[in-house]
């Protein structure tokens, strides 16, 4: 019995020792973010953020049976010296997935598209080009698991920007599969841009148009955009690169622009069903996902439902660094507003 009691004082004091030179490898902005006290309140928290090294932030707060609550901190605008505010417009990058899969969904329903048809029954002219077309279907393409290879891992890409979306295409085509169609997962762009391609296809005009007309005015969703072209640039929240002054708000990368709080309304919508018609949740829920994350240079986005609290939380951060740690302080301050809120719901 002792000798077991010496072995576990070892094994506890090896672990604590590894613990803490495990510490000499993280940032240590990233374990100061993580151990200081949690603030009392969200904006407390977003001003914590502009102190950690963000130039704005944004955060839309929407418990059931309570009014959203929208918080702002930091610069809309760093050069003209405009502070953040809450209704400003911002690049949702990634997120506009999720209106992508559900644009999908309710043309699956209707019957234009099918989820098992392959991309080569889509796309005739990518045989040969796309590896593997033939058996790679539209349900693997929506999930990710179609082994396309992502556009933006190819070395050229953020060396030379493509100018146009064949060009961006490119740089996915004529490369070997990531893995063979439904046997792993591989998060992959190209995969829904070649989704909006069907989507424009089949319907002979614009997956925005269809998106804005099937998602957006039946929710209300008046402040979400298809491109930049649709929007006055001032109402656009900056974004910024670290080390670099360039303003990247007038880059036009063809995604989504939203406030916070319709993000949030379509996270509601997209969570209690009431975005779906009769019959497409279950088509929806078998393919894709309920959450979603965002990144573009100068943008970083993170919109989530929390069931255990029936909270949607949607945080915007306009300060990128592909080589630094923004995207993990980003995470770490998004999950201590989720505990601030629940403290606060505890509390009453």
């Amino acid at each position: 019995m002792k000798k077991k009691k010496q072995t576990k004082r070892i094994l506890r004091i090896a672990f604590v020792l590894a613990s803490i030179g495990s510490l000499y490898f993280v940032p240590w902005i990233l374990v100061k973010a993580w151990i200081l006290p949690l603030p009392d309140t969200v904006q407390e928290q977003l001003n914590e953020g502009i102190n950690h090294g963000f130039d704005g932030m944004i955060v839309y707060v929407d418990q059931g049976g309570k009014p959203p609550e929208l918080y702002a901190a930091g610069w809309h605008d760093r050069k003209n010296k405009i502070p953040a505010y809450p209704q400003a417009l911002f690049k949702i990058a990634s997120i506009t997935k999720l209106y992508v899969a559900v644009a999908t969904t309710k043309l699956v329903k209707d019957g234009r598209l099918s989820l098992d048809k392959t991309l080569a029954d889509y796309f005739p002219e990518l045989v040969g080009r796309i590896e593997n077309a033939e058996r790679i279907t539209l349900r693997m393409m929506v999930q990710h698991r179609s082994g396309i290879p992502n556009f933006v891992d190819h070395p050229d890409y953020w060396t030379n920007p493509p100018k146009n979306k064949q060009e961006t295409l490119d740089y996915a085509l004529d490369l070997p599969a990531d893995f063979e169609p439904g046997e792993d997962y591989g998060y992959s762009n190209t995969n829904y841009m070649l989704i909006s391609d069907l989507i424009d296809k089949t319907l002979g005009y614009g997956h925005q148009q269809y998106i804005k007309e099937e998602i957006l005015i039946p929710l209300g969703l008046n402040h979400t955009f298809g491109s930049l072209s649709e929007v006055d640039i001032d109402d656009v929240m900056s974004g910024y690169y670290v080390g670099v002054a360039e303003d990247f708000k007038t880059e036009d990368t063809g995604l989504m622009l939203a406030t916070a709080e319709d993000v949030g309304k379509f996270l509601r919508a997209l969570n209690d069903g009431s975005v779906f018609d009769e019959g497409e949740e279950e088509i929806y829920s078998s393919i894709y996902v309920y959450e979603h994350t965002g990144l573009l240079v100068g943008y970083q986005s993170i919109a989530e439902y929390h069931k255990d609290i029936d909270t949607v939380v949607v945080q915007f951060n306009n300060t990128t660094n592909f080589n630094g740690y923004d995207w993990n302080l980003a995470e770490i301050i998004y999950n201590r507003i989720v505990k601030i809120v629940n403290r606060k719901k505890e509390q009453n």
